[in-house]
């Protein structure tokens, strides 16, 4: 008897198991060259399968040197190009041959008997054994990690509560994780309801049931590891307890949805509920995931990257026209685009995305879509940690002064961040300048920081009129302060008070204006450090320390102060010679004055 084996039932191990039966012994088994390789192709690809049909090649090879049956190799080899045509190939080898074509890949039978070739088909093999994975996992386990080497650990508990626990006093073995990867692979090729849905040199991404399982092996990790990771809870929406004014919203006008929140928070349970919710409102719900993890229901059909790129699921999904659609696990740029693209196209959207606060969510696509649309994108976001719902936010986009602005020619377009339930603003996001701002809404910290670059602003308008005066301000609300040498204060006041009058129009604050003195300042800071002065061509150098380097320190002079800088990495700081700080050193220098810096 002849067999020709095809691809399929070298790599799953069905042509070696066939021949230990007793009418299939002493049997000529030619192994077509095409499918030889094919299979080294994908061992060469770092895939499983191929690592396995190699092991059931050396397996013919002991059997024929047993006496078992006689292997022969035959047929031509294909070049890189040709792969797919490897089934023909394969095909014409078996009628060459004159033998049985053995195969476990349906189409294939059925185009073989048409030809008029013998064909035996074995019925892809089902694992009716428990999985060997299975066994680390409880009810309370949420994933597995084994490692090579590493005894294997599990994280139990529920979100918030989660613990990383040993499971075995006996470290992994990379044969075991191996037998475990193969077993995991062979089992998602034969079950419905499982998928390989990434296969890359070094990397597998497997869909086993409720489980996702990663298999990382040497050139892509450093060692053999396998992840596996599974819920442990299904809500429904009700189990959140949401306000009845989220769930109005929810039913009638949110439509671009972002679930927000760090790894492990529970943002695809949320989302699994969601989708849920949406169906029972009688919508149409499709989900856009790689991998495919979301436990829905069957009427929730779930769609990978169409050929692997998901811009082809989208273009599929836009002549679906579903009503909502779950986008899992946007990362990058094109994903966000293509959830604005769907979004524009009137598409309800839920997109799931990491972040540690709720505003990173929204800080992720600026850049990647226009600023301005954004609110048209995204009209919600819930940030979940510890699989609970800490904030929810929504957008409102208007024409106004960005807070902590005074001047009314300032106003530009603003998306407001705001808190659901509260209606309380606390971020506004506008461009200023060529920067794209996001500032907190006024709170204790806010306001600190405005008036802080406020106190800024004054003081850059003060030296426009008195260059060489020394000026320090304090901003309150619309009341600012400054405090100078008393010989300047009538420059800058200026003639019935003209110049101080412009400044304020200017910075739409009133000002006033007083002497050091009135400030009673301490005649000697407590951490003072004096400071040596070395002269270049080009510069003064103020030698401070390096203790000191990329600290803010404030120059005295005999306790008056000079100027404020950072300490340089050297710990120095360098005054160009042609300035009024510069000559000013000088002749404290020469006149034996006493110079020393304070940290601020």
């Amino acid at each position: 008897m002849i067999l020709i084996p095809d691809t399929s039932v070298v790599i799953d191990g069905r042509i070696t198991k066939l021949l230990r039966k007793k009418q299939y012994q002493n049997s000529r088994v030619i192994v077509p060259e095409a499918a030889v390789a094919e299979i080294e192709n994908q061992a060469n690809r770092g895939k499983e399968s191929g690592f396995k049909g190699l092991e059931e090649l050396n397996m013919l090879r002991k059997f024929s040197d047993k006496g078992l049956m006689k292997l022969e190799y035959a047929g031509k080899r294909p070049r890189t190009f040709e792969f797919k045509d490897n089934d023909e190939i394969i095909r014409n080898t078996a009628s060459e041959a004159g033998g049985i074509l053995v195969t476990s890949d349906k189409i294939q039978s059925k185009v073989a008997r048409s030809k008029g070739i013998e064909v035996l088909y074995l019925e892809p093999k089902k694992i009716k054994r428990k999985l060997s994975v299975l066994k680390f996992f409880d009810e309370a386990t949420m994933s597995v990690h084994l490692r090579d080497k590493v005894v294997p650990m599990a994280k139990r508990g529920k979100p918030g509560e989660i613990k990383l626990v040993k499971l075995s006093d006996k470290p992994c073995t990379e044969r075991e994780l191996v037998e475990i990867a193969r077993e995991i692979i062979e089992y998602a090729k034969v079950d419905r309801d499982s998928f390989i849905e990434i296969e890359r040199k070094g990397a597998t991404v497997v869909q086993l049931g409720q489980l996702r399982i990663a298999i990382a092996r040497p050139p892509f990790s450093d060692g053999y590891e396998i992840t596996a990771v599974r819920p442990i809870a299904e809500v429904k929406l009700e189990d959140y307890r949401l306000s009845e004014k989220l769930m109005s919203r929810l039913r009638d006008r949110a439509e671009g949805i972002l679930v927000a929140g760090p790894p492990g928070a529970g943002k695809s349970t949320f989302s699994q509920a969601l989708a849920e919710f949406y169906k029972e409102q009688e919508k149409i719900v499709k989900t856009m995931e790689s991998p495919r993890d979301l436990m829905v229901s069957d009427e929730i059909t779930q769609y990978a990257p169409l050929e692997g790129d998901m811009e082809k699921t989208a273009d599929i999904l836009l002549l679906v026209r579903p009503d909502y659609t779950i986008y899992d696990e946007m990362r990058k740029t094109k994903d966000f685009q293509l959830f604005a693209d769907m979004r524009l196209a009137g598409v309800g959207m839920v997109g799931v995305v990491h972040a540690s606060k709720g505003i990173d969510a929204v800080q992720r696509l600026i850049g990647r879509v226009e600023l301005g649309m954004i609110p048209q994108i995204v009209d919600t976001i819930v940030f979940i940690k510890d699989g609970k719902i800490q904030k929810i936010y929504k957008l409102n986009f208007t024409v106004k002064v960005p807070c902590g602005m005074t001047e009314s020619d300032l106003a530009r377009p603003v998306i407001e961040v705001k808190d659901f339930e509260t209606e309380a603003t606390e971020y506004e996001i506008y461009t200023f300048g060529e920067e794209t701002i996001v500032m907190p809404s006024f709170s204790i910290e806010k306001e600190t920081m405005l008036e802080k670059l406020a106190a800024e602003r004054v003081v850059q308008e003060i030296k426009k009129v008195a260059p060489k005066a020394f000026v320090e301000a304090d901003v309150k609300g619309s009341r600012a302060t400054i405090w100078v040498e008393e010989k300047f204060i009538p420059q800058i006041i200026g003639k019935q008070g003209k110049n101080i009058e412009r400044i304020e129009k200017i910075l739409g604050v009133s000002i006033d204006v007083l002497a050091f003195e009135e400030k009673e300042l301490s005649r000697e800071p407590k951490k003072a450090v004096e400071v040596s002065i070395e002269e270049t061509e080009n510069y003064l150098i103020l030698q401070i320390g390096s203790k000191f380097s990329g600290k803010n320190v404030r120059i005295y002079v005999n306790n008056n102060p000079l100027f404020t800088a950072i300490i340089g990495r050297r710990g120095e700081i360098k005054v160009g010679k042609g300035s009024s700080i510069a000559q000013q050193l000088v002749d404290a220098v020469r006149t034996n004055e006493k110079i020393y810096a304070v940290a601020e």
